[in-house]
């Protein structure tokens, strides 16, 4: 009872912090961290030991899927190179100077638990930094590239975790012959993913109730996990597949009654798991605090501020080294061939300010949490206690180091918004209402239908001056307030339908040819499901009238 009457309170303060948060500009996690950090020295609060295999399954499984599913694949193939580069090169970097640096500082460190520990801290978590850049408004390739990055970030960086725990089971590290594991690996979870996603969407077709199709998605959403580590394969790269394959169908088989209220519960029990994480993680620290005596606690704070620099070091040197090289060839290109190069590389404000975003979040506190305890078959894992404390230390340096320096860095270096999205939405609302306003053309011709299509022509016309930039943006959700209460529609109601049926299908036509990305279309999505949700209430006052 207890425990959960922290919990509780904890959940209600973390509700706090983050509202505080928001005020001040810093991530969330940056201030839940520091909670989770005070629960390791208050007097008399319990001790908890998380099952490991339970910590990726239950915090990284719901986060990830949440954030695959809002990437958008049309900007992540235009801004490949440096997804990749830091999903890979970055983490590979960070992996090798962290465990050099931890064998160099304990030299009976076992390479294959210092290449854990490396794996640990390697993946920067983006929502940290995108919850405070989103308010600041920078360029959307720079969003695009760090949610992109932290997608697959988290699968390279677990999959180098799982050799490295298999290393200290066989008792050396893998070498060459992991190669083809590794592809096996990536390959069926890719597949597996896909597959997931399709039969998936097919059951919930048939699912008309909110509170079952939540249920069923967050179940489907461990199931699939699961059943990829059952597989012995990747239950990163397999959630994010199958998120990113459900984006896709899910538009055309949720209605928007159920889309809208699911949403605020994802985002809700995302809260709810990352401040869990970081108390979870403050419980266990309780434990290790205790065991130490005061020269093994100043070893372990030197080592982890050590390994925190090196963490962050890697990832500016990464990626000012690679912007730096692509600046080159750029130049180099477009010297012998004007006009052919492309600004693929990011300019040194951008390159900087994406090498600043490094803060480690929820997998590195679940990857730590998920190392193996022992038992009476096994040993613990090698220097658990140490990777536990040093991987925490890191997570809460770069999100205080780095989160509450983000927005006056960004403030300086002065990378505003490029408008991209908000052309692209602009856009998407003039073909979406042309398209309603031609399906209304083969209404009959009664007198409700003219209303109709005048209202559509006049939220047409005010969509073009947007778009044109003739007119400021309305405090509404879409010009000419679409989504607020329709006039007396229910005369008309199968007209309205069918208007809205044609804008839903032109949106998902705008999408698919790669006019408009995943963030316009999702932006002009919930304008969508908001109308039809008030003419939908207005139909049932309606009809409870007479």
């Amino acid at each position: 009872m207890l425990v959960f009457e922290i919990v509780i309170a904890l959940l209600l303060g973390g509700a706090l912090l983050a509202a505080l948060s928001r005020r001040i500009g810093t991530p969330y996690p940056a201030l839940v961290a520091f909670a989770g950090a005070v629960l390791a020295l208050v007097p008399g609060t319990p001790e908890l030991v998380l099952d490991p295999e339970l910590a990726l399954t239950l915090f990284v499984a719901p986060v990830l899927l949440d954030a695959a599913f809002d990437a958008s694949p049309r900007d992540l193939r235009a801004n490949w190179r440096p997804v990749v580069g830091l999903a890979l090169g970055a983490v590979v970097l960070t992996v090798i100077a962290v465990a050099v640096a931890v064998h160099w500082l304990v030299p009976d460190m076992p390479w294959a638990a210092a290449i854990a520990l490396g794996a640990i801290v390697a993946p920067p978590d983006a929502a940290a930094a995108t919850a405070v850049l989103k308010q600041l408004r920078p360029p959307h390739r720079l969003l695009v590239i760090l949610e992109g990055e932290s997608l697959f970030n988290d699968a390279s960086a677990l999959l180098i975790y799982r050799l490295a725990l298999g290393a200290v089971a066989a008792g050396g590290i893998l070498g060459w012959s992991a190669l083809p594991m590794l592809l096996i690996v990536t390959v069926g979870s890719v597949v597996l993913g896909y597959v997931l996603a399709r039969v998936t969407l097919a059951v919930n077709r048939f699912i008309e109730d909110v509170s079952t199709a939540v249920i069923v998605q967050f179940g489907s959403t461990f199931a699939v996990w699961i059943l990829a580590e059952r597989l012995h394969l990747s239950g990163i790269l397999t959630t994010v597949v199958y998120a990113m394959t459900a984006s896709r169908i899910a538009a055309l088989v949720t209605p928007a009654r159920i889309r809208i209220p699911a949403y605020a519960v994802w985002e809700v029990a995302v809260f709810v798991l990352n401040v869990l994480a970081f108390i979870l993680v403050g419980f266990q620290l309780k434990s290790i605090v205790a065991r130490l005596d005061r020269p093994t606690w100043l070893e372990y704070a030197g080592i982890a501020a050590v390994v925190t620099g090196v963490a962050i070091l890697a990832r500016i040197v990464w990626v000012m080294g690679v912007a730096a090289l692509g600046r080159w060839r750029e130049r180099r290109t477009s010297a012998k061939t004007p006009g052919s190069a492309h600004a693929v590389a990011l300019s040194p404000r951008a390159a900087m300010l994406v090498g600043w975003c490094g803060m480690r979040g929820i997998v590195t506190l679940a990857a730590a949490l998920a190392l193996p305890t022992g038992g009476e078959a096994s040993p613990p894992f090698p220097y658990r206690d140490l990777i536990l404390f040093t991987s925490f230390a890191v997570v809460l340096g770069t999100l205080v180091l780095q989160g509450m320096t983000l927005r006056p860095l960004m403030t300086r270096l002065k990378l505003d918004d490029d408008g991209a999205v908000d052309h692209e939405v602009r856009l998407a609302r003039v073909q979406t209402l042309r398209a309603a306003l031609d399906a209304t053309d083969a209404s009959p011709g009664t007198e409700m239908a003219a209303l109709v299509r005048r209202r559509y022509e006049l939220q047409l016309q005010r969509a073009k001056q947007l778009l044109e930039g003739r007119a400021e943006a309305p405090a509404e959700a879409r010009p000419g307030g679409a989504a607020a209460p329709w006039g007396p529609p229910s005369a008309d109601a199968d007209m309205v339908r069918t208007a809205m049926a044609a804008e839903r299908r032109r949106l998902l036509e705008l999408r698919a040819n790669g006019t408009i990305g995943d963030a316009a279309f999702q932006q002009v999505e919930q304008e969508l499901d908001w109308a039809e949700l008030d003419l939908q209430q207005i139909l049932r006052a309606e009809a409870a009238e007479h």
